[in-house]
């Protein structure tokens, strides 16, 4: 069951970042004290009363409709993605516990990456661990760990910890802050769906606590999804590159999907072969 004080800070934050400028009300020269819309104003702009908006953005109330969520996310000029996310956060009741267990890899996945030779590719679960790689998709993301780290629970690498508390897969992206900011952007929508998991509340709590950057990116609230986009990779085989990537979800585990990789200007895949050139040592 998801946390009213989730749906609280969540409603806060995208109050906060709203200028009243970006809005119709009248009067947004007043001077403020704070940025963003006051809570009147967002009942305004949804047609609410302010006292349910209070109760609501206070955690007090967990039932409220989908009509008056969707009027809520059109006053926060909500993205798609953070919509479902708000819808997400106010449900009150969930179809079924979620396992908190180490997930198992889709047959279809395996197949599929099977198949995938000629570029990186890598299994994800829903927490973001590694679950499967093939060996370009090894060599790119994490060529300083074993290959085999994937096959066992124990030793499934963690894309977020690594991402966040590993020098060496830190090192890898040369737009590291936009990397770590769409990461967390995307734990946040998946935490918001899976409430219920106590692993992956886990994890988010121990990156909150060691990490200050996670903390405050968890801390500003954004929420996003990322299905396709590049990446700018400084690799210690093959040197800096361009890459493209794309999320496949899979019809039989929507949690798990494919993260598939293409080098730019690598007509010939000379480039792409170079990530298994040179051994890197392993820690």
């Amino acid at each position: 069951m998801s946390d009213p004080g989730d749906l609280a800070v969540f409603l806060r934050a995208k109050r906060a970042a709203l200028s009243p400028e970006a809005t119709p009300l009248n009067g947004f020269g007043v001077r403020r004290r704070v940025p963003g819309l006051r809570r009147e104003e967002v009942a305004q702009l949804a047609g609410v009363s302010v006292t349910y908006y209070t109760r609501l953005e206070q955690g007090h109330s967990r039932h409220a409709s989908d009509e008056v969520l969707l009027a809520l996310a059109r006053a926060l000029q909500l993205s798609v993605t953070e919509t479902e996310h708000l819808l997400d956060l106010a449900r009150a009741k969930r179809p079924a516990a979620i396992d908190s267990g180490p997930e198992a890899v889709s047959p279809n996945a395996r197949t599929l990456l099977s198949l995938i030779a000629a570029r990186p590719a890598v299994i994800l679960g829903r927490r973001n661990d590694v679950l499967a790689w093939n060996d370009l998709g090894h060599a790119l993301v994490a060529p300083h760990l074993p290959a085999n780290a994937p096959d066992h629970p124990g030793t499934r690498p963690s894309l977020p910890r690594l991402l966040f508390l590993d020098p060496q897969a830190r090192a890898l992206y040369q737009d590291w802050d936009q990397e770590a900011a769409d990461y967390v952007a995307y734990l946040r929508l998946i935490s918001g769906k899976y409430p219920d998991d106590e692993v992956l509340t886990g994890m988010i709590g121990e990156l909150c606590v060691r990490d200050d950057a996670f903390a405050s990116l968890w801390a500003s609230g954004r929420v996003g999804e990322c299905v396709a986009g590049t990446k700018r990779m400084i690799h210690p085989r093959a040197g800096g590159f361009t890459v493209d990537f794309q999320l496949w979800a899979q019809s039989d585990r929507p949690d798990q999907r494919i993260e598939i990789y293409e080098l730019r200007d690598d007509p010939d895949g000379t480039r792409t072969r170079a990530l298994l050139d040179t051994p890197v040592v392993s820690v």
